[in-house]
């Protein structure tokens, strides 16, 4: 298969992200429009035909005072990760890369490794031994993950450092997602932990209401997001981000996002936003009052997005990132609690990809981010 790279329309690349399946929101051509602070590029690969077989969203970010980049494709790009001839996508790319001026490559191929189900995490939980998922026996293992993993080490690439729980620019390498795929809506309900399955029914009873904001409840979003951060002590992103956010990425589709509140007694007590590429759904940010709590406002707020989800014809609830501590006393380990009583399952990938360009500027950027 002769691959031909070359800087693509977004039309273009909109439109084959809409021939897909499904896609991360990271590879869209919109999102290049929320994260400003980057310049950005739109690649296409075509194959012999001259048909687009695959594309990338491209994040130019400048080193202060010299005119060279690191260029990132955050989970992306979207090509076929499995092709024998994986060298023939990425080699094109690299020379590209460098021939705009880039030093170093920062990717994340959307490849799972390895997923566990709700009952062997809770195994793990259980058990005093086990400190981290990665130390329970996985429910499903992807070997032609493993061989992507050394594809891309012989040509060169370096293994990212983890990316934790996914909070700030790097993406999460463990999320945590809901399948809806061949289930029924009662067979998700089912899978919900008996905590979860009293906590929804206890919104109801108290009377919490679920409703769909619009732009103009940004600021309704914000005000509980902010009370939020300072409670979880994380630095809140402004207004504006999610301003942008929502402009940009719903005038591109105007479903790629969504805004919720869970309401009790007339007070917003909880909120969330949704994205939705395809069939893949992603809970994005979330946010809740200090009061309030007893009512049970998230659980209500997620079930009513995961019933959405499924009317939309999602094949999978996507609650985004989760650290991969199973250890009680660990500051996220609440986190990975709250989202394992939904039934679904932790999901694992490859994580993030380097490819230095220049090594010595690489070496300095490197030494740069980890004094941050």
């Amino acid at each position: 298969m002769s691959l031909t790279l070359r800087t693509i329309s977004r039309e273009q690349h909109l439109a084959y992200i809409q021939s897909l399946p499904s896609a991360s929101h990271c590879q869209v051509p919109a999102w290049a429009d929320v994260k400003t602070e980057w310049r950005s590029e739109n690649l296409g690969w075509f194959d012999k035909n001259d048909q687009l077989v695959g594309a990338g969203l491209v994040l130019y970010r400048q080193l202060p005072k010299i005119k060279r980049y690191l260029a990132y494709l955050p989970e992306g790009p979207v090509l076929n990760w499995y092709a024998p001839n994986l060298d023939e996508w990425l080699q094109p790319m690299l020379a590209h890369l460098k021939h705009q001026g880039a030093f170093s490559v920062k990717m994340g191929p959307p490849v799972v490794i390895r997923r566990w189900n709700a009952a062997a995490i809770k195994s793990g939980i259980q058990d005093p031994d086990v400190k981290r998922l990665r130390d329970v026996e996985a429910s499903h293992i992807e070997p032609r993950a493993f061989e992507v993993s050394d594809r891309l080490r012989k040509m060169g690439w370096q293994q990212g450092e983890d990316g934790g729980a996914g909070f700030g620019d790097v993406q999460p390498r463990y999320v945590f997602q809901v399948p809806l795929a061949n289930r029924s809506l009662d067979d998700v309900l089912k899978g919900f932990n008996q905590l979860w399955r009293r906590n929804i029914k206890k919104a109801e009873k108290a009377g919490v209401d679920v409703v769909q904001g619009s732009y103009e409840d940004l600021a309704e979003w914000q005000r509980l997001y902010e009370i939020t951060a300072e409670r979880d002590h994380f630095r809140p992103r402004p207004l504006s981000y999610f301003q942008r956010m929502w402009s940009v990425l719903n005038t591109e589709d105007p479903n790629r996002m969504r805004l919720y509140f869970a309401r009790h007694e007339g007070e917003n007590v909880a909120a969330a936003t949704m994205l939705i590429v395809g069939g893949h759904v992603w809970y994005s940010y979330g946010a809740s009052a200090n009061h309030k709590r007893e009512v049970r406002p998230s659980n209500a707020m997620q079930w009513r997005m995961l019933r959405d989800a499924y009317a939309m014809g999602a094949t999978v609830y996507d609650l985004r990132g989760i650290s991969d501590s199973l250890d009680e006393t660990d500051h996220l380990f609440g986190l990975i609690q709250f989202k394992v009583g939904t039934g679904g399952e932790a999901v694992e990938y490859i994580g993030e990809w380097d490819f230095p360009l220049n090594k010595l500027l690489h070496k300095a950027l490197d030494m740069y981010m980890s004094r941050r």
